[in-house]
């Protein structure tokens, strides 16, 4: 991976009601933390996009290494696609736990919309209005075809076959090269198992998030090798 460019998102996203309250998920960002480490290990170049309470990588090479922060789904959506349209970028890797809802209006006690500036009374609890949110991951492909996709599906009280159906499907849509599935217990603990499927389907089982990390990296690793050595055998 020396002089590679990979972007990485990490965490949780925060969508705001005013300026001070906001729904979030219990994301920490630290699978995301951990493949940042182990890419930059590797001489690539890292864009580290972290939700607000999310882990930051930690590194000696900080020229290597740039932080930004992200807000809701929505700035996420804007930031990724303004860095994977106009840069170079060689992988991208989706750990960040999306938002499923986005406010869509907020309502006080006597029906009036409530405005999300400043912050709203405590004395008028509002009626919050939430829309679907829009999944970033399968939107990575259309604005750069090239890049190879790590994505990430996580799911509750499903059992692993379940889990692995449907990180399959997400697989799918999203046209990902990898996919990670785990269960809300990772949540929790970084000893929860993960599973790497790649395109044929094929499965890696993982005991914990610091043996994903480290596999995922190979694997990618692996698919870089492989592309530039197909590269060079067609220019000839």
């Amino acid at each position: 991976m020396l002089n590679k460019n990979v972007l990485i998102t990490s965490g949780g996203c925060l969508e705001k009601w005013d300026n001070v309250r906001g729904h979030t998920n219990l994301a920490k960002g630290t699978i995301g933390k951990m493949i940042a480490e182990e890419v930059l290990s590797k001489g690539a170049n890292v864009t580290y996009l972290h939700g607000y309470f999310a882990a930051k990588p930690n590194t000696k090479d900080s020229q290597r290494l740039k932080l930004e922060s992200f807000e809701g789904i929505i700035d996420l959506q804007e930031k990724m696609k303004n860095i994977i349209s106009n840069k170079k970028v060689d992988v991208v890797i989706m750990a960040a736990a999306g938002s499923d809802w986005i406010v869509d209006k907020m309502i006080g006690q006597d029906g009036k919309v409530l405005s999300q500036q400043g912050k709203i009374s405590s004395d008028n609890p509002p009626i919050i209005h939430f829309k679907k949110a829009p999944k970033v991951l399968k939107q990575i492909k259309e604005w750069n075809q090239n890049v190879i996709l790590v994505g990430f599906k996580l799911e509750s009280n499903a059992d692993k076959a379940t889990l692995l159906d449907r990180a399959k499907l997400r697989m799918n849509t999203s046209d990902a090269d990898f996919m990670v599935a785990n269960s809300s217990k990772s949540l929790y603990s970084t000893m929860a198992p993960h599973y790497i499927i790649n395109h044929n389907h094929e499965i890696y089982e993982c005991p914990s998030k610091e043996e994903t990390a480290k596999k995922i990296v190979q694997f990618i690793d692996q698919l870089l090798l492989q592309k530039e050595l197909f590269h060079t055998k067609s220019s000839k």
